[in-house]
């Protein structure tokens, strides 16, 4: 099987769209555990993420994420919305966007495909649970998966 040259080239840019603390710091120490090499950006509301992914204010010199984990339920403006955001535009909606959530609604579930999320990924409470979604989540997006910009560098 070929790998994406992502695999071959570089640290991959991952985009944390997370407002609970706790949340974040399981997800860095899951990537850590399951010894992938990523750079780990964190932002903790919608806002900030449609900041980051459009390079304002703080966010000027920050690289376009490889894959975007993103929480439903956050303040300011929530998944929904950011979705929503990147798929209406045409510089973003290639970016591939994972919900990494706590939520096993079916009509969140639904909803977040109707948006058009690449993934639904329902968070497992216990942590070497996590590590595994996580190693396999990585392994597909960041070594299986081909799209437009993982060979930029």
């Amino acid at each position: 099987m070929k790998i994406s040259p992502l695999a071959e080239s570089r640290i991959a840019e991952i985009l944390l769209v997370e407002d609970n603390a706790d949340d974040v710091f399981l997800t860095r120490e899951a990537f850590d555990a399951a010894g992938l090499r990523v750079n780990l950006h964190h932002v903790d509301n919608g806002e900030k993420c449609m900041q980051f992914l459009s390079r304002k204010g703080p966010y000027a010199d920050v690289p376009t994420p490889d894959l975007i984990l993103l929480d439903m339920h956050m303040p300011v403006m929530d998944g929904y919305e950011v979705l929503t955001e990147i798929v209406k535009d045409e510089k973003l909606r290639h970016l591939p966007v994972v919900v990494l959530t706590t939520s096993y609604e079916a009509a969140d579930i639904q909803k977040m495909y109707d948006l058009r999320c690449n993934s639904y990924i329902t968070k497992p409470v216990d942590f070497d649970n996590f590590v595994k979604v996580i190693a396999q989540l990585a392994g597909y997006w960041l070594t299986v998966v081909v799209t437009p910009d993982n060979g930029r560098r």
